[in-house]
C-alpha cells in the first residue's frame, strides 16, 4: 500500500492523505483498517489518471460506495 505512494510527488501525496482521511472520518474508519487501505490504494489510482484535488474526495467516495 505505501509502496503505491511512493510513485507520486509530495503535493500528490496530501492530496491522497487528506481525500482518505475525509473518507474515513465520514465512514467511521480507522485508516489502518483493510477498508482504509483499499481507500488509499483506490486514491493514488485516480491521482495518477489525473483526477483533480477538487473532485478527488468524490471520485473517491463514488467508487469505494460502489463496491
Amino acid at each position: 500500500m505505501l509502496l503505491s505512494l511512493i510513485s507520486l510527488d509530495d503535493d500528490d501525496i496530501a492530496i491522497v492523505t487528506d481525500a482518505v482521511r475525509q473518507w474515513c472520518c465520514e465512514k467511521k474508519l480507522d485508516i489502518d483498517s483493510v477498508q482504509g487501505h483499499r481507500a488509499i490504494t483506490v486514491a493514488v489510482d485516480l491521482v495518477q489518471m489525473n483526477t483533480g484535488r477538487d473532485r478527488l474526495f468524490s471520485e473517491l467516495s463514488k467508487q469505494l460506495d460502489d463496491r
